[in-house]
């Protein structure tokens, strides 16, 4: 019969103890069976898996009943698949046992289960970030509220349902759903999805490398809608594939026009339809904070606009990230990102490089413009203190009663570049090199939420204090 014995200091979402420390399934195979060199998968069994469906974790697997694998790396073999479970993101934690009799093996993965419906109230800031929120005279009008709802694991099959409706300065109307995949092997999936978006202000230009605003509160400046569907390839939760086909209609108002005419080129209006093609390869420990392993992602988008006045833009993106173990509680990271946007002409919409999605770190005020860009991100994390799980008394819902805290002590240096032939209106951080050092404190808690607090001191001689909500390489 199958041990029942569970390491009880594993911590959801903290990769360290979770996958690094692990050493036991190889030397208890070794008493059980000492005389195989191979072993036969005799059973499979999960436990704690009340709204998942098994076909969902046996996808995971790269074994199956009736297999053979070598008992020398039999440990690290289990090991790899309990963390393509656990990196599902639907456990705070996942565990694996196994025991040997004559030859054959039966294995355990036992799981306790998240909360997966979320309707979260939005209250918001309508900016970029919170440097940006600060630098608005009209600061405390640019908020959102109204909620957000996520069904993660729906139907017990890892789909995903979203639903936005967001009011306030932005308006937002969304509905998403999206499933990695269907049938036995789960390979081919599916999303579709539709988004209605309107704010009373609008970014239309970029002047001393900051975003110049103009609001409008009769009506509204900016109006896009748009709607996407596609195919997914989904090898594992670590290799996935996916193909887009999506519809946009953009609106701006003819007062944006006037102030900035290649807003869009051809006109105050556009409506073009975009082709993608993005390809992952994710193996880091895990999804949230990872500590070692490697991320890679290419992508390929063709936008073809069916009004006049726009030529066609293809857009080719890359990003690679190492992470590893420097030995006791030191972590490396590396992450290296670029973009070469390709066009005969693009509107000012169309032309943004760093600052919005992706940026160095300590040019949280700026922008920087461009076509292409590169961007190298280096960081020495030190685990600075583990709390294991806080246990919330008078809370019976495993759930929910449990709280992981990890503190991680994090030092980072950047650097990019951004190229854009067409800077103008004393633009001056393109074409040249940018760079920033400094020193940040990352909290991993609950549900995969990653708070960090970073000053930063850049090339120009500027210093700040950013908050960020995810982890940064």
């Amino acid at each position: 019969m199958l041990l029942s014995w569970y390491p009880l200091s594993s911590r959801a979402g903290v990769a360290p103890p979770d996958s690094l420390r692990r050493a036991t399934t190889d030397s208890l195979i070794q008493v059980q069976c000492p005389e195989y060199t191979a072993l036969r998968v005799g059973t499979i069994l999960f436990v704690g898996n009340k709204v998942t469906k098994e076909q969902v974790l046996r996808a995971e697997l790269d074994f199956h009943e009736g297999d053979t694998l070598a008992a020398a790396s039999l440990g690290k073999r289990l090991e790899a698949n309990r963390r393509r479970i656990f990196n599902l993101q639907l456990f705070h934690q996942v565990l694996v046992q196994a025991v040997c009799r004559n030859g054959e093996l039966s294995i355990l993965y036992s799981m306790q289960e998240r909360w997966y419906t979320f309707p979260i109230p939005i209250f918001s800031l309508a900016d970029r970030n919170y440097r940006s929120w600060l630098d608005r005279s009209d600061r405390w009008r640019r908020i959102d509220y109204g909620v957000h709802v996520v069904r993660r694991n729906f139907r017990g099959r890892n789909e995903q349902v979203l639903a936005n409706v967001q009011l306030g300065f932005n308006r937002k109307y969304e509905l998403f759903y999206e499933a990695p995949g269907y049938g036995r092997r789960r390979r081919i999936g599916v999303g579709v999805g539709a988004s209605f978006y309107q704010s009373h202000a609008l970014d239309y230009q970029t002047l001393d490398n900051r975003l110049v605003n103009f609001r409008q509160d009769v009506g509204f400046p900016i109006q896009r809608l748009y709607t996407t569907a596609g195919i997914r390839w989904r090898r594992t939760v670590q290799h996935r594939t996916a193909f887009d086909v999506s519809y946009h209609r953009e609106q701006i108002s003819d007062s944006v026009h006037r102030r900035n005419p290649t807003y869009y080129l051809g006109g105050p209006k556009r409506e073009y339809l975009e082709f993608s093609l993005s390809s992952i390869l994710n193996q880091r420990n895990t999804f949230a904070y990872p500590l070692t392993g490697r991320y890679a992602e290419v992508g390929i988008a063709y936008r073809s606009f069916l009004t006049n006045g726009s030529p066609s833009i293809v857009t080719l993106r890359a990003r690679y990230a190492r992470y590893a173990a420097l030995g006791g509680s030191f972590y490396y990271s590396m992450g290296i990102t670029g973009q070469a946007r390709l066009g005969r002409r693009i509107g000012y919409a169309d032309n943004r490089a760093l600052g919005y999605d992706r940026l160095v770190r300590g040019y949280d005020a700026y922008v920087i413009d461009g076509r292409h860009y590169a961007l190298v991100q280096q960081g020495v994390s030190y685990r600075l203190f583990d709390a294991g799980r806080f246990r919330l008394h008078g809370i019976s819902n495993p759930k929910i009663n449990s709280i992981p805290l990890v503190l991680y002590l994090n030092t980072f240096v950047d650097a990019g570049y951004v190229r854009n032939p067409a800077a103008t209106m004393g633009n001056t951080l393109p074409n040249r090199p940018l760079a920033a050092l400094g020193l940040g404190l990352h909290v991993v808690t609950y549900y995969d939420w990653v708070f960090t607090v970073e000053a930063a001191r850049n090339v120009e001689g500027q210093n700040g204090l950013f908050f960020r909500t995810d982890f940064p390489i």
